[in-house]
């Protein structure tokens, strides 16, 4: 019980900690909280009176794995919001599946035994499919230009989980028209800022690819949309407390 424990905690502080390398790191975050509940739940009962079934850990792990798996392919596959909860999550439900596996081991007969093996393989491959995908090639710049203009939207413009340092997230050699659209975005928001030596700066990289004529103009006013929702809003005007 005790390393189940460990596990749990471990992988729930891994998954938090990642989180916070995510465009949307509140989907990650949500999961992880539900792995460190589930530790520390496991904690909770080992303290009781009674002892608590070996298998209950096993199948917390298939539960909890089995949906951050879903949902992690989900968003890795459609979404592009998240590629961290479809790793641990099969990592979840791996680990669960084999660890109930091997407890009717014993019991089960030679086609049992097969099947459980043939299971345990895919469970296997697929997992290092899903890091393959999520942990080692990372977010795509798409994902980052989502974010990046909801946290203008949000008023975040500056700092660590602001929109510019998502933006620059987004750049890519391979795709200049993700990397036009950051550049716009951007430029856009240095001028917002009253930043104007950036903001040319950022132009004459825009200009590189192809100018303004190279982005779409939806994203143009949907950049422009939100930067003036925040110029209007009560929040981008000082106050006397301020």
């Amino acid at each position: 019980m005790i390393s189940w424990i460990a596990f749990l905690i471990a992988l729930g502080g891994a998954c938090f900690y990642l989180s916070g390398h995510q465009p949307f790191p509140e989907i990650s975050r949500r999961f992880s909280y539900f792995v460190l509940i589930s530790g520390a739940f496991l904690m909770i009962s080992e303290q009781g009176p009674r002892d608590t079934s070996p298998e209950v850990p096993a199948i917390i792990a298939l539960v909890l794995g089995a949906y951050g798996t879903l949902r992690g392919s989900w968003d890795m596959s459609r979404t592009s919001k998240d590629f961290i909860v479809g790793p641990f999550g099969g990592c979840l439900l791996t680990v669960g599946s084999i660890s109930l596996m091997v407890g009717y081991w014993d019991n089960g007969s030679t086609q049992e035994h097969l099947s459980s093996f043939i299971l345990a393989s895919v469970l296997i491959l697929m997992e290092i499919y899903l890091i393959f995908k999520g942990l080692i090639i990372g977010v795509p710049g798409i994902a980052w230009s989502k974010a990046g203009l909801r946290q203008i939207q949000r008023g975040l413009l500056e700092g660590p989980s602001g929109a510019l340092a998502y933006f620059e997230n987004s750049w890519d050699a391979e795709e200049d028209w993700l990397g036009a659209m950051s550049y716009a975005a951007i430029t856009k928001i240095y001028r917002h800022l009253g930043q104007d030596d950036l903001a040319d700066q950022n132009e004459d990289k825009l200009n590189e690819l192809g100018g303004w004529d190279a982005v779409d103009s939806a994203w143009n006013e949907a950049v422009d949309s939100a930067l003036q929702s925040l110029k209007n809003s009560s929040w981008s005007k000082p106050t006397d407390d301020m």
